[in-house]
């Protein structure tokens, strides 16, 4: 058989002997074990009504699951950025590459380069990160090649990216409570504006309320009335009983008087062009533009508390489900599996190879 069929059996060593014998030596002598640290949490909000039934248990205690932050932080852990910030001492680089790893295994080995770029692109196939649209979970599972190493990678990960629904939280509260804030701003202005216009018209006009200031002066013009009626009698009176009356020219006079100062009153009241009549439209209009400035600044004013109290009904939380834990054993890799793997793949691929060597042969023959 071997004689009749070298090609084959040399082809059989090739496609199946040696890439099995290849997997063998390194999953027993070169793969690092792989310890995996998971994490569950939910990020929740006392906004929204939760639909899931671990919502519903978070619902009892008056919060419920806020999804698009859990989007947020599901992108943020598979950033350039969260690595970034967990990174900072280097505690995390030294765990993919210090010498106790092999070669083919720790980063800056043989298959992969040393800038940022090419940690960033190895590191992402270390850190897994699920979002459960069903139970509002998120699932976050980190593997290293020791169990502290793991765990410490997972506890960095989760709370950076507790710090960024904190951010966020701050950055809507800021926004929400300023936009509020720059309505009492001007609205601040509009009655002080408004303010200032009513006093200065009072200033100029030297009345506090040309309304008042008209009734007061129709009480006079109403007694002025009265004096000149009993005044006119009295004349008439003398005129007719005692024409020879040395105080007719007085009481004339008196009357010219009257008559003078009831129409210079008349005249201040309505009529004339600075009249109380006219400066009583301007001071109304002025006094309106005061009190609806008032009522908007109270308005204002009401919407930053307002405005206080939904950010702070806004605000999501990360709530830790399981810590991150620490790892008993390794669960990867899956050493007999994968050199299993390896020989029924060399089987497959022998087999494929001996079916088209066969058929060219006969091709040829």
């Amino acid at each position: 058989m071997l004689k009749r069929f070298p090609f084959t059996d040399s082809l059989f060593l090739l496609a199946v002997v040696l890439p099995t014998m290849v997997a063998t030596l390194y999953f027993a002598l070169f793969a690092a074990d792989i310890y995996i640290s998971e994490a569950r949490f939910v990020v929740r909000s006392p906004e929204k009504q939760a639909s899931s039934a671990l919502g519903l248990v978070l619902g009892g205690a008056g919060f419920s699951v806020s999804g698009d932050k859990s989007y947020a932080v599901v992108e943020y852990v598979r950033s350039r950025d969260a690595l970034r910030d967990a990174n900072r001492d280097g505690a995390i680089q030294k765990a993919f590459s210090h010498d106790g790893l092999s070669m083919f295994d720790r980063f800056g080995g043989w298959f992969n380069g040393r800038t940022f770029e090419h940690f960033y692109a190895y590191f992402s196939h270390k850190v897994g990160i699920e979002f459960d649209t069903g139970t509002q979970v998120t699932r976050l599972s980190v593997s290293a090649f020791s169990p502290r190493d793991a765990q410490m990678i997972n506890q960095r990960l989760l709370g950076h990216a507790e710090q960024l629904v904190n951010r966020l939280n701050d950055r809507a509260q800021k926004d929400t409570i300023a936009l509020a804030q720059a309505e009492v701003d001007r609205a601040k202005d509009r009655a002080r504006n408004a303010a200032v216009a009513l006093a200065q018209f009072r200033n100029a006009r030297r009345i506090l309320d040309p309304e008042k200031e008209a009734a007061v002066r129709l009480q006079m013009v109403s007694k002025l009335q009265d004096e000149l009626i009993g005044a006119r009698t009295e004349l008439a009176q003398m005129q007719q009983y005692t024409p020879e009356n040395p105080q007719i020219p007085t009481l004339r006079t008196r009357i010219a008087a009257l008559g003078k100062e009831i129409a210079d009153q008349t005249g201040q009241i309505a009529g004339a062009p600075d009249s109380l009549s006219g400066d009583a439209v301007r001071y109304a209009a002025l006094q309106l533009d005061a009190e609806v400035a008032a009522k908007q600044l109270a308005s204002a004013l009401a919407s930053v508390q307002d405005a206080e109290s939904e950010a702070r009904r806004k605000q999501a939380y990360v709530e830790r489900i399981a810590e991150p834990n620490l790892p008993d054993y390794p669960l990867e890799p899956h050493r007999w599996k994968a050199i299993l793997a390896t020989f029924i793949l060399g089987l497959v691929a022998w087999g494929v190879l001996r079916t088209l060597i066969a058929g060219i042969r006969e091709h040829h023959d």
